[in-house]
């Protein structure tokens, strides 16, 4: 299985949920590949946010390699589910679908509660970790 992470600018969420459901997929022993993506390009090629990483790290896991990118409609054909942080990141991934089939592979990580931005409040990484953690754990569960 392939699985693509999406938030706004893949420096807080979703390298977190990459991140994160690399680590319980590789504890599960599953052979599924995981990414990461934003809607927008601020941060190409740029690394996590440092206070991204440090919660990760906090939590026995090592996101400071990752790389953002910029989602793109070939991540439809590459993934088979793509897992977005909020309704503003699904409207944006939604808007790239060339067809149904490409919107059937998007959802919200939370089902349908939405994951904060952290970006403006320091407090929030972990929490917000709790929460993606929370969500990767339902997914494996769901489909193993």
């Amino acid at each position: 299985m392939k699985i693509l992470m999406v938030c706004l600018g893949n420096i807080c969420r979703s390298p977190l949920a990459e991140g994160i459901m690399q680590h319980l997929v590789t504890q599960h022993g599953l052979d599924w590949e995981v990414d990461s993506a934003g809607t927008g390009n601020w941060h190409v090629g740029q690394g996590p946010d440092r206070r991204s990483v440090h919660v990760a790290r906090n939590n026995g896991i090592d996101i400071s390699g990752q790389v953002c990118r910029v989602f793109n409609v070939n991540d439809f054909d590459r993934f088979n589910h793509i897992l977005v942080m909020d309704k503003n990141n699904l409207r944006d991934v939604w808007a790239k679908a060339r067809d149904e089939n490409d919107r059937n592979k998007v959802s919200l990580l939370l089902g349908e509660s939405h994951v904060p931005d952290p970006y403006y409040d320091d407090a929030q990484f972990a929490p917000v970790f709790k929460l993606i953690e929370k969500g990767c754990r339902d997914f494996i569960d769901g489909h193993q």
